[in-house]
């Protein structure tokens, strides 16, 4: 089986742990290939794709956007275009569904999980609807299942006392990506700015990434297991 994963700094695992190395670490029979891209929209991963060619024909692919174009909006710096209202988002992730339905035979989409693990933010309420939005988006398609890590994430900070740090400076998250690259150093400046999932409010700490690793290896074999039952079904 051959996966590809799509997204932006959060697929690709920099800054904080990837979840990508994790789940090939879980299921090394699996071939995954990671193209994540720090920055991504919804807009600027639609022009990146539509001038990818893609080596291979995958069996599912996994699609992770939608969390820059509401997080952008809180940094000093705006490095890619974001979808300004629900419609222009829509438009865009429906060319991108078109667009990776032609080198893969199921897509996974994802939904953004979180800025900040105090979910009762102005930007958390946004990616509340994005996901909704995504979901409604997703089954319009007989080949698109939907993962809603929005709310895997809010049942997972459900009652944890959190802090309300977010990083809202990109020099400071560039300073992340440069300063902490080990585990024990990424896990050690989370739980000192209080958080439990992500080492800044929406890039992965160790807890994190696993826990999203878990949550793809679920769709995979889910995956799988359809495909075998299928085949039963042939024979």
């Amino acid at each position: 089986m051959r996966i590809s994963l799509i997204g932006d700094s959060l697929t690709e695992g920099k800054p904080g742990i990837s979840f990508s190395s994790i789940l090939q670490k879980r299921n090394k029979d699996i071939l995954i290939d990671n193209y994540g891209k720090a920055g991504d929209t919804v807009i600027s991963l639609n022009k990146r794709l539509a001038n990818t060619t893609f080596p291979y024909e995958y069996d599912l692919t996994f699609l992770w956007i939608g969390i820059n174009d509401v997080y952008s909006q809180l940094l000093g710096v705006k490095p890619q275009p974001f979808a300004k209202n629900h419609q222009e988002f829509k438009q865009y992730y429906h060319q991108i569904l078109h667009i990776l339905s032609e080198s893969s035979t199921k897509i996974v989409t994802v939904t953004p999980s979180v800025i900040g693990e105090k979910l009762d933010n102005d930007a958390n309420n946004t990616l509340k609807q994005l996901s909704s939005l995504i979901h409604t988006i997703s089954i319009q398609y007989d080949n698109v299942a939907c993962l809603d890590l929005h709310s895997l994430f809010k049942n997972e900070l459900h009652g944890l006392n959190t802090s309300n740090y977010i990083s809202t400076s990109a020099i400071k998250i560039l300073f992340d990506v440069l300063l902490y690259k080990k585990a024990v150093r990424i896990d050690h400046i989370s739980s000192k700015r209080g958080l439990y999932l992500t080492l800044d409010g929406v890039h992965l700490n160790s807890v994190g990434a696993t826990f999203v690793a878990e949550q793809y290896e679920k769709m995979v074999n889910t995956s799988i297991q359809n495909d075998v039952q299928k085949a039963d079904v042939i024979n």
